[in-house]
């Protein structure tokens, strides 16, 4: 029960506002997000980087309903990862097939992801696809295992959330596949 209030309150756009403006609740937030701008997330990844740490870069919001806003969403996933090789910080990408069009259809996701795969082997970087909440998971390993086949992208994984009934039986078909699971 807990976990779908935090699911409903991460699709909030009421929520988000009211983390960023008041103060003692985007100190509780920013342990998790470096920032709102792609400039605070990278100085925050070269202090984790400094101490050791290797980072994930995730572009926050998902669930886009217009072919425009996924389209805004891939280019800002593209910003990212220049800055990234930019800037030569260890941290690679996760994104949210939500984010990039897939309540739109598979050919708008698919194209969207193309082109981040695409974009991140050439800088030599590395996407992780998020799992999001269970009725997307058929189609996110849809689009995932296509991606591999079409496109012969071994720089991408894919999370498992471990506590779906499926999840043992989607990790040996990914593995068998070659592919990378974070759990």
């Amino acid at each position: 029960m807990l976990r779908s209030l935090f699911i409903y309150l991460s699709k909030a756009a009421w929520a988000r506002k009211l983390v960023t403006q008041w103060k003692f609740a985007w100190r509780a937030a920013s342990r998790f997000v470096a920032g709102e701008k792609l400039e605070d997330a990278i100085r925050v990844i070269q202090e984790l980087n400094q101490k050791g740490i290797n980072a994930t870069l995730d572009h926050l919001g998902e669930h886009t309903t217009s072919a425009e806003d996924a389209n805004r969403a891939t280019q800002d996933i593209l910003e990212a990862l220049d800055a990234i090789q930019k800037t030569g910080v260890r941290a690679n990408v996760s994104i949210k097939l939500t984010q990039i069009g897939m309540a739109l259809g598979d050919e708008v996701c698919f194209q969207n992801l193309r082109r981040i795969l695409e974009y991140a082997r050439e800088r030599d970087n590395f996407i992780r696809i998020d799992m999001e909440d269970s009725a997307c998971v058929d189609q996110t390993l849809r689009l995932f295992f296509r991606m591999r086949k079409e496109c012969d992208c071994s720089n991408v994984g894919i999370v498992i959330q471990s506590y779906l009934y499926s999840s043992a039986e989607d990790i040996k078909a990914i593995l068998a596949d070659g592919g990378r699971v974070r759990l």
